[in-house]
């Protein structure tokens, strides 16, 4: 490594950028394959040695042994989990990211990237309604988003109850409802402090009398609120504008969990479904879900980043300096210090694209959606059970246990059917598709729902 292999890295890189481009052209992207560890021991064997296998080999092993044996979560028909779409435009700049090797966690070392990563956060913060005082970070995924929020949340808290000479809780608590994405109680057990669901109705909505029922027997141990846009299982959008109304009656902290959901925000018919969420004191987008940008990032927006700075910001001597260039080092609004520029390729695909290119595609996703619902509902061995709720359909296999919907799972994965995933419904295995891949057609869903007969 000590040598001048410039010769040798022209060459992989000629190779890696020749497979980059090939990648980005499939055209159908294939579903991928997954496999056992032993079996990629016997196929692959050690690929760390002492003498290394060269670039050319090293890339030969991953594209011809490794990379089929993971799934392509952007193919068209992987409608499981929360699945993503990233632009061709914004997965060729991923490489660009990394090529440039930014530190990205301060103004001084990253003042191009972090400003176009701001505009990226300004167009989200606009969308939502934040107000133009409003900024943030791209984080790497909704568990970090979340876990900062609330810990900025905690601190607004008690700066609350420090300036109305109130002693603070022993023990914290987070009011949520029964949808609100795992990743909130994992944050609050970091934090030593618990989870709260408030109860909700058949809607399965988190409401502002709920919250206020939930305040009035929790008092100051609440720290926050945390909303939910769009959640995971079931595309459940909480009633934000009364939540929001009585976190701010009751000066609460309120956050919206717009992970996945909050992508909808661009698209203009879709919008009166946020309504309230300008009242947040902070919400997470990622981008990665639904906004066509490659994993992983999730944008971090606070309605007052004084706030957060105020209870992320690190102090060492040696950090003292970066304080004379600027007062936005992205470091300072989230629990991390070292960072990529994850935001870049996103905000070049925006740039790139357009925010009206952005809207169509979403509405894309949005119809097909309906689409699928509509075929369910048509299917005589299928029966809707909820949506489309944002871009998920929640519904069953007519006479199936759970064992018959994992043995569908795993056939319709070994012939490269597509890719669903079980889920639970009120206690019972349900199918579920969530569309983000605006590529997506009747005729994938069709398809899908035939390998379910």
């Amino acid at each position: 490594m000590m040598h001048d292999y410039s010769e040798e890295i022209g060459r992989l890189a000629e190779e890696i950028l020749d497979y980059a481009r090939r990648r980005t052209e499939l055209e159908p992207i294939p579903t991928g394959g997954t496999a056992t560890p032993e079996a990629l021991a016997e196929l692959v064997g050690e690929t760390i040695t002492t003498g290394g296998l060269g670039g050319s080999e090293a890339l030969r092993v991953f594209i011809e042994l490794l990379a089929p044996n993971c799934l392509s979560v952007d193919n068209p028909r992987f409608l499981a989990f929360v699945p993503a779409a990233p632009t061709e435009a914004s997965i060729l700049f991923d490489l660009v990211v990394g090529s440039e090797s930014i530190y990205a966690g301060s103004w001084l070392e990253a003042a191009g990237s972090t400003y176009a990563e701001n505009q990226a956060l300004r167009w989200l913060s606009d969308l939502a309604g934040l107000g133009p005082d409003a900024g943030g970070v791209f984080v790497q995924g909704g568990t970090v988003g979340n876990l900062s929020a609330m810990v900025g949340a905690r601190g607004a808290a008690g700066a609350r109850l420090e300036r109305l000479g109130r002693p603070r809780p022993n023990h914290w608590v987070f009011l949520i409802s029964d949808t609100a994405h795992s990743s909130v109680p994992s944050a609050a057990m970091i934090m030593d402090a618990e989870v709260v669901e408030v109860a909700t109705g058949s809607d399965r909505r988190l409401t502002g009398s709920g919250v206020a029922e939930a305040l009035a027997t929790y008092g100051d141990r609440v720290a926050g609120v945390v909303a939910t846009a769009g959640s995971t299982n079931l595309g459940v959008i909480d009633d934000l504008q009364s939540v929001g109304e009585v976190c701010r009656a009751n000066e609460v902290f309120f956050h919206v969990d717009a992970a996945y959901g909050g992508a909808a925000l661009a698209a203009p018919k879709a919008r009166p479904l946020f309504d309230g969420i300008e009242l947040a004191d902070s919400i997470i987008i990622d981008p990665h879900k639904w906004l066509f940008a490659p994993f992983d990032s999730c944008a971090l927006l606070w309605r007052d980043p004084a706030q957060a700075q105020v209870v992320h910001a690190q102090h060492a001597d040696y950090l003292s300096f970066l304080d004379r260039y600027g007062e936005w080092n992205p470091s300072d609004y989230a629990i991390q210090l070292s960072r990529r520029a994850r935001g870049l390729p996103f905000w070049f695909s925006v740039a790139a694209y357009g925010t009206d290119a952005y809207a169509e595609s979403l509405q894309a996703t949005l119809d097909i959606a309906q689409v699928a619902a509509d075929r369910v509902h048509a299917a005589d061995h299928l029966n809707l059970l909820w949506g489309p709720s944002l871009s998920v359909v929640v519904f069953e296999r007519i006479g199936w246990g759970a064992s018959d919907y994992e043995a569908c799972t795993d056939a319709m994965i070994a012939s490269g059917t597509g890719f669903v995933t079980p889920t639970r419904h009120d206690g019972r295995p349900v199918y579920r598709f969530c569309f983000v891949n605006p590529r997506t057609t009747a005729e994938d869903v069709d398809a899908l729902i035939a390998a379910m007969a």
